[in-house]
């Protein structure tokens, strides 16, 4: 019996010619915001139909209307395994799917995008870049010293695809390395590896901290003021995680005392970033618009990831990055 295989309209546009390629005993099925799904043409409600296997691509994104997508999928009469574009399932969508038994694979399609924007980040600040040019348009020939990674430690929160990332380009600039993790477990790019309860032990020695880990019941303002006052002085701080890690008075306050040198930060309690945030104009602050991820090879890696997934579903193999139910809250 064909495998059903559930996408948004412009996803299936997008991989048609692929997807027909592989000739995978499958049906396609499409849906959009209007709250019913399209099967041979014919409009159906989705509490009468049963679903194999979900794409959700980052289409999901350009709909005018983002939760009739989330209402309609959970309004399935079933989901056997839902793949999303997202790395963190820390929506509440993703749990009510959970719940119902549907098996959920997230991406790490993203990650090697967020990794380079984390290194662009932090070379930009211990570089002078800005200075450099400045001389260049007065014509000045002055010698501008800078801090070499090499002699940088570095504390990664979250070891998952994008932790993994950001920590073999660290290695690559010879720069020692801890972990934060869910378990100890050893790594072969990390020199120290630990869990929450290492965090006041970690923490004081590092001059660069990347948040990459979910946002959950125990990471949840974490970053707080007892978080800040066990800062190294003069550390940089990077989140391309999730905004809820952060306590922003407790940051702004680590700002101002010169805890931190600089705040780099993709992502933001509300987003969009109202315009009456203190962030936005803070000399230590450097802010992007969730764009960390814009690489120009993730659409391309989130659609083979598809691929690859859908026709190891129809196999009856092992998915690439089911996550653990346990873990999605």
């Amino acid at each position: 019996m064909p495998v059903s295989v559930a996408m948004m309209e412009k996803s299936y546009e997008i991989i048609a010619e692929q997807l027909n390629a592989l000739a995978l005993d499958i049906n396609v099925y499409t849906f959009n915001e209007t709250g019913k799904i399209w099967i041979d043409g014919v409009a159906v409600s989705p509490n009468e139909v049963e679903i194999d296997y979900i794409w959700l691509s980052s289409h999901i994104n350009a709909s005018p209307d983002k939760k009739a997508i989330f209402d309609l999928i959970l309004a399935c009469k079933s989901v056997t395994v839902l793949q999303t574009y997202n790395a963190g399932l820390d929506n509440p969508f993703y749990k009510k799917l959970s719940d119902k038994g549907t098996r959920i694979c997230n991406s790490s399609a993203q990650a090697i995008a967020i990794s380079e924007y984390v290194m662009a980040q932090v070379l930009s600040v211990v570089h002078p870049i800005d200075e450099q040019r400045v001389l260049q348009t007065n014509r000045q020939w002055k010698n501008t010293p800078f801090r070499e990674l090499s002699q940088t430690n570095w504390l990664i929160f979250g070891y998952g695809p994008i932790g993994q990332e950001v920590a073999k380009r660290v290695r690559a600039f010879e720069a020692s390395l801890s972990v934060i993790r869910r378990t100890p477990t050893k790594s072969e790019f990390a020199d120290k590896t630990g869990t929450m309860e290492d965090l006041e032990t970690f923490l004081p020695k590092a001059d660069v901290i990347v948040l990459a880990c979910p946002l959950n019941n125990d990471t949840r303002g974490f970053a707080d003021e007892p978080f800040f006052a066990n800062v190294k002085e003069g550390a940089i701080l990077i989140n391309i995680a999730r905004g809820g890690l952060i306590d922003d008075s407790a940051l702004i306050s680590a700002l101002d005392a010169g805890r931190l040198d600089m705040a780099i930060l993709d992502v933001f309690h509300r987003e969009p970033l109202p315009d009456d945030s203190p962030l936005w104009s803070h000399q230590k602050v450097r802010l992007t618009s969730h764009t960390s991820f814009a690489g120009e090879g993730v659409h391309k890696r989130w659609n083979q990831m598809f691929l690859d997934n859908i026709t190891l579903f129809i196999s009856g193999e092992k998915l690439l990055f089911e996550v653990d139910p346990d873990i999605i809250v």
